[in-house]
């Protein structure tokens, strides 16, 4: 047997990214949330891109899927815009959207491609990204048969290729080709399927990119902008808003106690924590 038959190929090293409907500067202001540094980048017209190190799954051991869909949650509930986490492992990639107070959706993909979602969840989806109806709609249930071209066909119908291969990162590719035309456009070298390094250093390395707070530190942004819908800049309705955010924070948490998932119990804590804070400073402000 030769060398190469008796060493396996390394397992794929499981990755994220964020997706925030939003410039640059509202996402810089709530991404302390996450209680990570991150490189933040533009990705394409309104949206923008946040791309972890993935502590939780490299160092604590939580399955990727559960932090990534408990940030995005943590992000999108006092936020007016959604998130979209991108993720994947060495067993399956898929996607989770949250938007506001309402139940996250996503779908799944075993790593040879074989979808391990419901497809009502991929029509949700698309009505909540604001997707066309019947075109786009066609080009997502590409990628919930069990076709070994749904993932070139949905890039075809978005006009953009897929890569190379039908395994779960090239529905990923296939996914990302449809929501070119939600204003979705990945910078080069962001990639689903990299691995969290090198995914870093390709932001790094981009044109424009910063760097988000560490967690407890007040974002330099301009808060005029931000007022509306931040609780710690004393906007309209920002009191309510934080109070909104601590009884969020409080059902996540006992929810992820519950399920034993330490990514959603993380994520309830975040909002707690932020809710009582942007509480505290509303009161301040009032006195």
């Amino acid at each position: 047997m030769s060398t190469e038959e008796s060493v396996p190929a390394p397992a794929p090293a499981p990755g994220a990214l964020l997706l925030c409907r939003a410039e640059p500067d509202p996402v810089a202001a709530v991404a302390p949330l996450l209680g990570e540094r991150m490189p933040l980048v533009g990705a394409g017209e309104g949206w923008s891109a946040l791309v972890p190190r993935g502590g939780p799954w490299r160092d604590g051991g939580e399955p990727v899927d559960r932090v990534a869909a408990g940030w995005a949650a943590a992000l999108a509930v006092g936020a007016p815009w959604p998130v979209l986490a991108l993720w994947w492992d060495a067993d399956r990639a898929g996607y989770t959207l949250a938007s506001g107070f309402r139940r996250p959706v996503g779908y799944v993909w075993l790593a040879d491609g074989t979808p391990a979602g419901e497809d009502e969840a991929m029509r949700t989806f698309a009505a909540r990204i604001g997707l066309d109806p019947v075109l786009d709609v066609q080009s997502l249930d590409r990628l919930t048969r069990p076709d070994p071209d749904a993932g070139q066909g949905a890039a075809a119908g978005a006009g953009a290729g897929a890569g190379a291969g039908v395994d779960a990162r090239a529905r990923l590719r296939g996914l990302l080709a449809v929501l070119t035309r939600a204003g979705i456009t990945l910078p080069a070298g962001l990639a689903p399927g990299e691995d969290a390094d090198r995914l870093g250093r390709a932001a790094r390395a981009l044109p424009g990119v910063r760097w988000t707070e560490a967690a407890g530190r007040r974002p330099t942004v301009d808060e005029s902008r931000l007022a509306p819908w931040m609780p710690w800049v004393g906007g309209p309705g920002a009191l309510a808003l934080a109070l909104a955010q601590t009884a969020a924070g409080l059902t996540l948490t006992a929810w992820g106690l519950r399920r034993h998932s330490g990514g959603w119990t993380t994520a309830g804590a975040l909002l707690i924590a932020h809710g009582a804070l942007g509480t505290a400073y509303g009161l301040t402000k009032r006195a």
